[in-house]
Order: structure tokens, then sequence, then C-alpha cells
């Protein structure tokens, strides 16, 4: 096994790791959904569902958290499923991570110039043509391949210059979610919550309801993972980055329960059902009866357009990543691990995705929503497997250096592998509000399919080489790959903290 140093430059800090992860959870599903979730669990229901539903990613982060410490390197889950189950389950997880990262990005292409809509009603022009029910606009095409293309240079131009991009959206973002949040406690009313707690009339009702908003809630907090991709480009101590990626998980579950409460406090059910039938928009409708003015609602807008940056920002950054480390173990073509020479970023790997972002809108809104579920599909599918991962490497190298510990390794590991698959199930299976529909297996089939080529025409390409070169690098070198931990009295209150959530849970 070839064993060699990294060539990426290391300029994320420990705040760039909480922004990206939490920007790439943080989209413009808590502007459209938040009527939804509550209709369909009520107030307090909804807000417990994404708890629950936190807690479920929360086991799943653990995991990660352990092995990007332990493996700091570019790549994340393709070095992990590597190291615990070889080549070719190295192939399929991060074959897997790669169509979800896609398919967020193609999505985002087409929802941000569908949000300009709402800010500005007249912008569409130019009728060209309808995909699957959907008008396409000259001006929406425009504005979709535009904006994807500024991304990919921002990207190419550096991960640090992603990064402050990240850092200014998000905090727009953070920004408009806490005004929101202390307006309806300042100018809303409990009186609001009356008949909207809980759904269901019944105790057994309210208890479904609350899974059912529970079930749906991980699929929103999809992104963390894209920390580990860029391990390599992060300059703080790998202990900390485990514990930054659970604080990411952590936060997002408080804003999403936090909005939700803050609409319930300021809409009644009424209203509500009236916004979600009018609008669609109940999370920026409830901003304006909070401040007694529409123009408030444009905030929340702007900063779901925020969110859609963020997310699209991260999820490049995270794609182009994956792709990168496949291509330097030889397992899809070589051209994508050339980094740009001077900002050391995955130059071909970014332009690939920046072309299928700038493709994407000629498709329609419609079909990028099927992308974007097959994708999240992919993504559940690689967090099942790097749990899987976890447990196996535990067992199989119980001696590796691991920076960042979990306690309580084989509840945690079942307890991740158990939800992810869970989450892998809820899209399989019929019924349960989450399967994928016929397009988007087809979506699931052409990717594998590619896949399948790609595996089969560098297996025989390579020879040997295939699987070979993943960045592995020893131990004692990724013990030591980044500066040691200056803050240690924080590091002691969260592993304490940590210590003490799993012991209960465990108990």
């Amino acid at each position: 096994m070839e064993q060699k140093k990294t060539e990426f430059n290391k300029v994320f800090n420990a705040w760039d790791i909480l922004v990206i992860a939490f920007g790439a959870m943080i989209g413009w599903g808590w502007v459209v959904s938040s009527g939804g979730w509550i209709q369909k669990g009520g107030v307090l229901g909804a807000a417990i569902g994404f708890v629950l539903g936190g807690i479920m990613i929360f086991f799943v982060g653990l995991t990660y958290a352990e092995l990007t410490a332990a493996m700091p390197q570019c790549g994340g889950e393709h070095v992990f499923s590597y190291r615990a189950m070889g080549s070719n389950g190295s192939f399929i997880c991060t074959w897997a991570i790669v169509l979800g990262y896609v398919g967020v990005t193609c999505f985002e292409a087409c929802a941000f110039p569908t949000i300009l809509t709402y800010l500005w009603p007249g912008f569409l022009k130019g009728y060209l043509y309808t995909v699957a029910g959907f008008d396409i606009y000259a001006s929406w095409l425009i504005v979709a391949i535009i904006v994807a293309f500024l991304i990919m240079i921002i990207n190419i131009f550096g991960a640090k210059t992603a990064a402050i991009l990240q850092t200014i959206l998000t905090i727009i973002i953070g920004g408009a979610g806490i005004l929101l949040i202390v307006a309806s406690v300042i100018n809303g009313s409990v009186d609001n919550l009356n008949g909207q707690m809980f759904a269901g009339t019944s105790t057994g009702g309210g208890i479904k309801a609350v899974l059912s908003v529970a079930v749906l809630s991980p699929f929103y907090f999809i992104g963390f993972d894209v920390i580990p991709q860029a391990a390599e480009e992060i300059n703080v101590p790998p202990k900390k980055i485990g514990k930054m990626l659970i604080l990411s998980v952590v936060l997002a579950v408080l804003f999403y329960s936090l909005v939700i409460i803050a609409v319930g406090l300021v809409l009644k059910p009424d209203a509500i059902a009236a916004s979600q039938t009018g609008t669609g928009l109940v999370t920026a409708d409830a901003m304006a009866v909070a401040f007694k003015t529409s123009v408030m609602a444009k905030v929340i807008i702007v900063g779901g357009m925020c969110g859609i940056i963020t997310s699209w920002n991260s999820f490049m950054i995270g794609g182009s990543r994956a792709l990168y480390s496949m291509a330097e173990s030889y397992m899809i073509p070589r051209t994508f691990a050339k980094l740009h020479p001077k900002h050391k970023t995955p130059l071909n790997a970014l332009i690939l995705m920046g072309i299928l972002t700038m493709l994407a809108p000629f498709a329609g809104r419609v079909m990028m929503v099927w992308i974007c579920d097959a994708g999240n599909f992919g993504c559940c599918l690689a967090y099942c497997m790097v749990s899987i991962s976890f447990l196996i490497l535990r067992k199989k190298e119980p001696d590796m250096p691991r920076p960042y510990k979990v306690p309580g390794y084989k509840f945690v590991g079942v307890m991740a592998v158990l939800m992810s698959g869970f989450m892998v199930c809820m899209y399989c299976i019929p019924g349960t509000g989450g399967s994928l529909i016929l397009p988007e297996w087809l979506m699931v089939g052409a990717w594998s399919l590619l896949g399948v080529v790609f595996f089969a025409i560098c297996k025989k390409k390579y020879k040997e080489s295939f699987g070979s070169l993943v960045q592995l690098i020893s131990d004692e070198d990724a013990a030591t790959l980044m500066p040691e931990a200056d803050d240690v009295e924080l590091d002691q209150v969260i592993d304490v903290a940590i210590d003490r959530v799993l012991a209960r849970m465990a108990g």
C-alpha cells in the first residue's frame, strides 16, 4: 500500500467546519415545509419529531466523528469503508454518497431561480417549453446557469473562498431564524397553540403523528457528512473535528425545532392552513404577522435563498472531494484526481459537478425533485455502510489511534446501523411516506449502471492498481496530521456531556 502526504492546503478552521456542516443541513425546507410539519404532527409534536429524528442522525454522526478523527483524509466515507470493507465496499459506499451530492446540487440549481419568483413576481420571462408540468422560462434558465457557474468558480478559486461565502450566508440564515424566534416570543401567543399542540384526537394518534414527522426529519439533516470529505483541508485537531460535526447536528435540530414552535406561536391553525393553500411559505407568512409588516416575509425568503446556496456550496465541496478520492484510488478515471496548481482544489471534479448543475435546470424542477430523492437514498445507504464500518474497525483494528473515541461503541454502532438502515428501508418500502417512485428508482438504477461501467472499465484498465492508492497514511502520521488542541477544558466539558447522554440512553 502506497502511503503519501496530502497535497491539499489546510485552510478550514473550526468555525468553517461548523458553518459548512450547518449550512448543508439548513436549506430551503424550513421556509416552505414548516406548515406541512405542523399539520402532520402538531406544533409540539413536530418539534419533538425533529428532536427524535436528530437523535437518529446523532448516532450516525457519532460514528462519523470517531472515524473522521481517526482518519482525517480526503474522501471521508471512501477511506472509512475501504479500511473496513476493502475496495469493492468502498466503491459502493462512495458512489452512493456521490449520487447524494450530485442530487442536491442539481436540485438547488433549480430551486434558486424558483425562489426569485416569490421576491419578484414578474421575473419569469420568455417561455420556452414544459417538462413534467413545469414551465421553463429563459430568465429562469439564465439565472440558474449563471449562479451554478459562479459557485463552481468560487470553489475552484479556493476552499477558503467557499468557506467565507458559507460563513456570510449562514449568518444571514441564523439571523433571519433568530428574528422570527424572538418576534414570536414577544408578539406571539401561547393561546395560538390551542388545538394544534399535537395532531390526532387520541394519545395513540398523537404518538403516531409525532413519529410520522420523526420518520421524515432525518432527511433534513443530510449534509453533516461533507466535513469528512474535506478532512485533509482542516487545520484543527482531529478530536475537535468530530466534536464540531456533532455540534452542527445539535444546532440544526435546535434550529428546526425552534422555527416550528415560533410559527405555532404566531399563527393559528386556520392561518397556517390558509398560508399552506396560498403562498405555501408558512414561515415567511409567520414572520410578516410577527412583525406586522409584509416586508419581513421577504427577510425569511432571503434567508431561505441563502440556505439554498449554503447547501449547494457544501455539497459541491463534498461531492468534488469524493470524486477526487475515487479517482486517486483508480476507481474512476484518473482525470478527476487533478488538483488546481495554485489553489489545490479538485479542478476536474469541480468542473464536472459544475457542468451537471448548469445542465440540470434544462430538465425542470420536477425532475430535479426526483434526482434529489434518489440522492437522499444514496446518502442513507452510505450512512449505513459507514456505521457498519465503524463496528468492523472497532473489532478489526481495536488499537487504531482514535483521537476522538466514542464511549459505548457497541450501543452507538448498533443504533447507528439500525437508524440508517431504517432510513434506507423508508425509501424502499411502498406506503412509508418516503418511498421512491418509479422515475426515482430509474435514476438510482441509471446511476448504479454507470457505476458498474466505471467499476468494470477501471478494474480492467488499472488492474492491481484499482483501489490501491486510497490515501491511507500511517496511524502515526494521522495522529499528528493536525495541531494539538489548546482548549482542553472545553474538550473535557463536551466529553462529559456526551458520555452522560450516551450512558442514559444505554441505561
